[in-house]
């Protein structure tokens, strides 16, 4: 163990009584052994900090943590950052509602120390909702087999230009501390899809690995963070934002123009359709200030365009319009926005 570099594990959590227990004992049953293990407890009301204390005094690897005042998702990730150990050399995040299978920390530390460019460490994950297997899936296998080392640049940019994600979740990948030292805030943004931008702005410089194994498990539920970012599709706006922040660094000119001009074609699009649908003021609100804060706003002739066309093409397919109305009456239940 004395060989092994250590790596800090944190779990950022508020009120995660339900599936904690199951990640702690995940990152305590690894077959790597020389980790420290950081939990960052967001003034949580429920049994968290119970059960976080609980595994602390079994354990010296575990510290728990919690914030003085409630913040929100991303700062509490970056504030947990920065509580990693100076002597630590990879940093691994695992979210309060997954999990990682035994030899995690093992693959992922025998990758990045055979490659000493690579700067995050991917991997497959596996992804589901239920315990039978029926409703599972493998992400993050974009990448061909046996490749294992991809230059930073080149994978932003395949990125950028081909809207096909490959750098996976906060769950499924692993980064070099020192890029997490580099500068205060680790993850650039309080947006929930801030662990890709993280990947724009540290790529730059070093190289991406990935390991062609299944190492963890992502939870989908009602309650997850996921959940709501499907809800209110805040993809289009994370696009249209990394692409304005880092295309620049990674695309010409013209890629870039012809890449912001085919993201807003689609973000239209779903505005409009979104008209037809019962959203309510938080998503106009919510896509409204995106679209501000990306320097590109709202423009209410062009969504009225898409609109009239849509209003035209329900018109001619009198089946589809009441098919759509149709469902439109069956009520829809809200999905709740937890924190990891």
């Amino acid at each position: 163990m004395h060989d092994e570099p250590l790596v800090s594990v944190i779990t950022p959590v508020y009120n995660g009584e339900d599936y904690l227990a199951e990640c702690i004992e995940s990152v305590l049953n690894q077959t790597y052994k020389n980790f420290e293990y950081i939990i960052a407890n967001n003034c949580s009301t429920d049994r968290t900090l119970e059960i976080s204390l609980d595994y602390a005094k079994k354990d010296s690897r575990v510290r728990v943590y919690t914030n003085d005042r409630f913040v929100g998702v991303m700062e509490n990730h970056n504030l947990a950052l920065r509580r990693i150990s100076p002597a630590a050399r990879y940093c691994k995040i695992v979210c309060a509602d997954d999990f990682i299978f035994p030899e995690c920390l093992t693959r992922m530390v025998e990758l990045a120390e055979a490659n000493p460019s690579v700067g995050i460490v991917g991997s497959y994950q596996l992804s589901g909702c239920g315990t039978d297997g029926r409703n599972w899936c493998v992400k993050w296998t974009q990448l061909p087999y046996p490749s294992t080392v991809t230059s930073g640049r080149e994978i932003c940019r395949y990125q950028l230009l081909h809207t096909v994600y490959v750098f996976g979740s906060p769950t499924s990948t692993m980064y070099r501390a020192d890029l997490v030292r580099e500068s205060g805030d680790f993850y650039p943004t309080s947006s929930p899809h801030s662990d890709t931008s993280a990947c724009y702005k540290y790529l730059q410089h070093s190289d991406f690995g990935l390991v062609h194994q299944v190492l963890s498990y992502e939870r989908i539920h009602e309650a997850a963070i996921s959940a709501t970012c499907r809800s209110l599709n805040t993809y289009h706006s994370s696009w249209l934002h990394d692409l304005i922040e880092y295309g620049p660094i990674y695309l010409t000119k013209g890629e870039l123009e012809g890449r912001i001009q085919t993201n807003q074609a689609h973000y239209y699009y779903f505005l409009t359709r979104s008209v037809f649908q019962r959203r309510d003021r938080a998503f106009w609100e919510y896509h409204t200030k995106m679209l501000a804060g990306c320097g590109h706003p709202l423009s209410y002739a062009r969504l009225a365009k898409g609109v009239g066309w849509e209003l035209l093409v329900l018109l001619l397919n009198p089946l589809q319009t009441v098919e759509r109305i149709l469902s439109h009456v069956a009520p829809k239940r809200a999905e709740p926005l937890a924190q990891r």
